[in-house]
C-alpha cells in the first residue's frame, strides 16, 4: 500500500455521568487524513486545513504519534501526512483525539496492523499528552472502538465496547468560545460527599445497564452528572437554557460534551432529534454568540477508510 484516506469521527466524552470514562463517536463529524508512504524514513505533515496547527513533527498530534509508531516498529520507511480538520480545536469535540487516532490508525495500516487496538489506544494517547499534558483516554477510545466505550481501568488500559441502540441519536451545539481543558479541570472539586459519589456510580450503571437492554427511559433517568457539570456549566454561556430547552423537547438528555464549551444531547429516533435541534438551535440564537450545531447518529464503526492503493 503506497497511499490511504481515511475519516476519523469526533467524540463526547464523559457522557454526562462518566467523567473521563465513558465517550461515544459521532457519524456526522471528523477529520480526513491521507497517508502516502514515502521512501525516506522520516514524518512530514505536507498540509493542513480546517484549523492552524503546527506543522512540526514533535509538536503536531498526529506527527508525533506516527513519528513514536514508526520509531517504536523500526520502520525503514516514512510518511507524507495531510489533515483537514472537520470540526474546531478547542470544542469539547476531541479535536486533538480525531488527529490522535487518525494517525495511530493509519500508521498501523503501513505496518501491517502489527498493533493491537489497545496498543493504538495508548499511542494516541500519547498525542492527547502532546495536545493538552495529560494521557486521556475517553476520546480517542471512542474514535478507535467506535460505538460507546467504558474505560474500566487506566492500568492496566482496560476498555469495554457497549452496545448502542439502533435509533439513539444526538445533537451537538458548539458556541464559538473556548473553553481550555485545563481551566475546566480547576474549577472541580478535589473532595466529592459520599452521598454524591453514590449516586453518580449508580447513573453510570443505569447508563450502561440502559444501553444493553435498550431502556430509553433507564438511559434518561441515568443521563445526570451531580458532580461535574454544576462547577463547570458556568464557563458556557447559555448552558442552563439550551439544557432545559433540549429536556422540554424530549431529549433524553443533555450535558457538557467533554470540557466543553459543546453541549450535546442524545435522543430516540430521527423525529425527536430534529426537535430537539431546533430547540436548541432557537434557544442559543437569543445568546447572542455565534455557534455550530449538528445531527448525527453514533458512529458505530469509528475509523472509516475512505481510499487506499
Amino acid at each position: 500500500m503506497k497511499y490511504l484516506k481515511i475519516f476519523s469521527p469526533a467524540t463526547v466524552a464523559n457522557v454526562s455521568c462518566g467523567f473521563d470514562t465513558l465517550g461515544f463517536a459521532l457519524d456526522a463529524l471528523g477529520d480526513e487524513m491521507t497517508f502516502t508512504k514515502t521512501v525516506e524514513p522520516k514524518v512530514v505533515i505536507t498540509k493542513i486545513t480546517g484549523a492552524d496547527l503546527p506543522y512540526e513533527t514533535d509538536k503536531n498530534v498526529a506527527g508525533a504519534v506516527v513519528h513514536k509508531m514508526l520509531n517504536d516498529a523500526n520502520a525503514d520507511f516514512g510518511l507524507e501526512i495531510t489533515i483537514h480538520k472537520g470540526f474546531s480545536p478547542g470544542s469539547g469535540l476531541g479535536s486533538s483525539a480525531a488527529s490522535g487516532a487518525g494517525a495511530a490508525f493509519g500508521a498501523n495500516q503501513f505496518l501491517n496492523e502489527r498493533f493491537s487496538l489497545v496498543e493504538l489506544v495508548k499511542y494516541a494517547m500519547y498525542g492527547e499528552e502532546v495536545a493538552c499534558g495529560s494521557q486521556i483516554a475517553d476520546n480517542v477510545s471512542a474514535a478507535l472502538f467506535g460505538g460507546f466505550v467504558l474505560i474500566r481501568s487506566y492500568d492496566p488500559l482496560e476498555i469495554k465496547g457497549i452496545p448502542v441502540p439502533s435509533d439513539l441519536r444526538v445533537v451537538a451545539l458548539h458556541p464559538q468560545i473556548e473553553v481550555k481543558t485545563k481551566d475546566a479541570r480547576e474549577v472541580l472539586p478535589d473532595v466529592v460527599p459520599l452521598k454524591d459519589a453514590i449516586s453518580q456510580w449508580a447513573n453510570v450503571g443505569g447508563l450502561i445497564a440502559g444501553l444493553y437492554d435498550n431502556d430509553y427511559q433507564l438511559i434518561a433517568n441515568s443521563l445526570q452528572d451531580i458532580i461535574v457539570e454544576p462547577h463547570r456549566k458556568n464557563l458556557i454561556p447559555g448552558f442552563d437554557e439550551t439544557k432545559t430547552a433540549a429536556l422540554q423537547s424530549d431529549a433524553l438528555g443533555a450535558g457538557i460534551s467533554g470540557s466543553g464549551p459543546t453541549i450535546f444531547a442524545l435522543c430516540k429516533g430521527n423525529e425527536t432529534q430534529e426537535l430537539v435541534f431546533n430547540a436548541m438551535k432557537k434557544t442559543y440564537e437569543s445568546v447572542g454568540i455565534p455557534f455550530h450545531i449538528y445531527k448525527s447518529a453514533i458512529n458505530k464503526a469509528g475509523i472509516k477508510i475512505l481510499e487506499k492503493t
